[in-house]
C-alpha cells in the first residue's frame, strides 16, 4: 500500500459520504443509554428497587444478539421502503422510526405503575437500535471503498460518542430541570437527525463478485430440482441457505483455515479495555476522587480526547494502512492499562487522573478507528449486514463475558495485580496481529509474482 500524505489522509473527512457518517453515528450512539445506563437512573429515581432494575439492564443483550436476524436486513426487502429508498436505507428508515415509535412510547410510561409497558417499549428500543447499527454499518462499509473505511469509522466514533453524550448529561439535564418523560420525548425528536440524514445520503452500490453469485445460484438450482421437497419448502431452504449459511460459507472458503485466526483476533482485541473499564469508576471511588472529580474528567475530558483520537486514528489509517494502526493502537492500549497502576498507588490528584484518562482514550480511540476499518475489509459486499454483524457481535460476547471476573480479580489480588493482569490480555492481539501482517505480505508477494 502506497503511504499517503497527511493532507490526503485527512482531506478524507471532507467527502460527503464520510461527513454523513457523523449524523449516522450520532443516530446509532443516541438510543444505547436510554434502554441502560440511563433508564437504570430513571428507575431508581422512581423507586424501583435494585434486583428489578437490573433484570431490566438485560435488555440491552440485544445488541449483542443482532447477529441472529441481520440476514433479514441483508436479504428481506421491505414492501414499499425498498423500492423508494432501496435495501440500506429502507432498513435504516424502518429501525429509525421503531427507535423514535419506542422512545415516546417510554416517555408515556410510569415506572411506577406501568413498567412492563416501559419495559415492551425499552425492548422496541433496543431492538430497532440494533437493526439500525446492522444497516448503518452495512452502508458504510458499501459506500466507501477499503481505504477510505478509516475515515468512515473515525467520524462514526464521533457522531456515536457525541449521541452517547446528549443521551447520558444532555437527558439527565432535562430530567433535572423538566422530568424524565420530557427528556425520553425529546431524545425521539433527536432521532430525526438520522431520518434526514437517511434520506439525504445515496443508497450504495454492492459491487458483488460474479463467483459470490455463481455459488448461490448452485444452491438454488440444487433445490429447485429436489423433487422430493414441495415448492414452497424449496424456496424457505434457498432462502434460508442463500441468507444465513453461505455468509459464513463464504467467509471461510475466501480464507482457509487462516479464517480461525482472524475469528480468535477479533474475539481477543478488546478483551483488555473491557475488563479494565468495568473496574476504572470503582478505583476512582476506593482511591478517594470526588463524584465532581469522576465526572469532570471521564464525561467531559474522556469523551473529547476518544473523538480526537478516533478521527486521529482514521487519518492513520489512511496514510499507513489498517493492520500498523492496529498494531500501533493494540500496544497503546496496553500501555495505558498500565499507567492505572499509578493512579491505584497515588493519592487523589486531578491533573494526574486527567492525564492517565486522556491517554487511554487517546489509544481507545485510535484503536477503535483502526479496529472498525479491519472489521469493514472482512466483509464480502453480497453478504455485508450478516457478516459485520457476526464481526462486531464476537467482539464483544467473550470481552464481556470475560470482563465479568473483573471484580472478583480485584476483590481477591487488589487494584496493582488487576491492571497487570488487563494488561497482559493485551499481548494475544498483539501477538496475533503480528501473524495477520505476515499473512498480509505474504498474501501482496503472491500477488505480485
Amino acid at each position: 500500500m502506497q503511504k499517503r500524505t497527511w493532507a490526503s489522509a485527512f482531506g478524507n473527512y471532507r467527502h460527503p459520504r464520510v461527513i454523513a457518517m457523523l449524523f449516522l453515528g450520532f443516530s446509532a450512539g443516541l438510543p444505547l443509554l436510554l434502554v441502560f445506563g440511563t433508564l437504570s437512573a430513571w428507575l431508581a429515581r422512581s423507586g424501583i428497587d435494585k434486583s428489578t432494575i437490573g433484570f431490566v439492564s438485560w435488555v440491552a443483550l440485544l445488541y449483542g444478539l443482532k447477529f441472529t436476524w441481520s440476514p433479514l436486513v441483508d436479504r428481506l426487502q421491505i414492501p414499499i421502503l425498498y423500492k423508494m429508498f432501496g435495501q440500506r436505507r429502507s432498513w435504516m428508515l424502518f429501525a429509525q422510526c421503531g427507535v423514535i415509535a419506542g422512545l415516546f412510547l417510554m416517555s408515556s410510561s410510569n415506572p411506577t405503575n406501568q413498567l412492563s409497558l416501559l419495559v415492551y417499549a425499552a425492548l422496541l428500543v433496543a431492538f430497532s437500535s440494533a437493526t439500525q447499527d446492522i444497516a448503518i454499518d452495512a452502508w458504510r462499509i458499501e459506500a466507501m471503498p477499503t481505504e477510505s473505511q478509516g475515515a468512515m469509522s473515525g467520524t462514526y466514533q464521533m457522531g456515536y460518542r457525541l449521541g452517547m453524550l446528549l443521551a447520558g448529561g444532555g437527558s439527565f439535564t432535562l430530567a433535572h430541570y423538566y422530568s424524565w418523560p420530557a427528556a425520553y420525548s425529546a431524545m425521539a425528536l433527536f432521532m430525526l437527525i438520522g431520518i434526514f440524514t437517511t434520506l439525504l445520503i445515496p443508497e450504495p452500490d454492492r459491487n458483488v463478485s460474479t463467483e459470490t453469485w455463481q455459488q448461490e445460484e448452485k444452491v438454488v438450482h440444487f433445490l429447485e430440482n429436489s423433487a422430493h421437497l414441495p415448492n414452497k419448502l424449496q424456496s424457505i431452504y434457498a432462502w434460508i441457505i442463500g441468507a444465513v449459511i453461505c455468509p459464513f460459507a463464504e467467509f471461510f472458503k475466501r480464507n482457509g483455515s487462516f479464517a480461525i485466526i482472524i475469528l480468535l483476533f477479533i474475539g481477543l482485541f478488546r478483551i483488555s479495555d473491557i475488563s479494565m473499564g468495568i473496574m476504572a469508576n470503582p478505583l476512582y471511588v476506593d482511591v478517594g476522587y470526588s463524584d465532581l472529580q469522576i465526572g469532570l474528567v471521564t464525561k467531559t475530558i474522556g469523551p473529547i480526547v476518544t473523538i480526537l483520537g478516533a478521527l486521529f486514528g482514521g487519518a492513520l489509517v489512511v496514510r499507513y494502512g489498517v493492520v500498523s494502526i492496529l498494531m500501533l493502537g493494540a500496544v497503546l492500549v496496553v500501555v495505558t492499562n498500565l499507567l492505572f497502576i499509578l493512579v491505584a498507588m497515588n493519592p487523589p490528584s486531578t491533573t494526574f487522573l486527567s492525564m492517565v484518562i486522556a491517554a487511554d482514550n487517546l489509544s481507545a480511540g485510535i484503536a477503535g478507528s483502526a479496529f472498525i476499518a479491519y472489521l469493514s475489509g472482512l466483509t464480502n459486499k453480497a453478504y455485508t449486514a450478516t457478516q459485520y454483524a457476526l464481526f462486531s457481535s464476537l467482539m464483544l460476547l467473550p470481552a464481556k463475558f470475560i470482563g465479568g471476573f473483573s471484580g472478583a480479580i480485584v476483590d481477591a489480588s487488589g487494584y496493582v495485580s488487576f491492571f497487570f493482569y488487563t494488561a497482559a490480555l493485551g499481548v494475544p492481539a498483539i501477538l496475533l496481529i503480528r501473524v495477520l501482517a505476515n499473512h498480509e505480505k505474504r498474501g501482496a508477494v503472491s500477488r505480485e509474482s
